[in-house]
């Protein structure tokens, strides 16, 4: 089965400096927009950025690999080449990463390198990848 495109929607409490994040350091294609929003291609997904008062958000962790991983988050998983490749673009314009790119469960079912950072908004966001993609489900 072919995988559907998905469609997020986020809140963030300073549009253009979001805008400025997701175009120019992620360097996501953007797409339809107004003085409220903007839609991005998102590695083939629809993401899109939705003006919102900054309020009290609660922040949470739950502990993964020893590491304290942020929840809510979201993310995608890219091929390995592809990781490799955007986490060197990511260190090259000194994203500050809570979890700096390392490979997860080394050695075990679902062996994965993964990275977690925070957009300008705070909204937390993991990029993963498997050198053996059958491992993305396995228990």
């Amino acid at each position: 089965m072919a995988l559907s495109p998905f469609h997020l929607a986020i809140p963030v409490h300073n549009l253009e400096t979001c805008r400025n994040f997701y175009t120019n350091t992620l360097q996501l294609e953007e797409g339809r927009s107004s003085d409220h929003w903007v839609d991005y291609n998102f590695f083939g997904h629809q993401l899109v950025i939705h003006f919102k008062d900054k309020t009290e958000a609660d922040t949470h962790t739950n502990q993964v690999d020893g590491k304290a991983v942020p929840v809510p988050h979201f993310g995608v998983v890219l091929e390995w080449e592809a990781f490799q490749e955007f986490s060197k673009l990511l260190k090259s314009k000194n994203i500050a990463f809570i979890i700096e790119p390392y490979i997860r469960f080394k050695g075990q079912v679902g062996e994965q390198a993964t990275m977690f950072f925070k957009d300008p908004s705070g909204n937390a966001l993991e990029f993963k990848a498997f050198k053996d993609m059958t491992q993305l489900f396995a228990k």
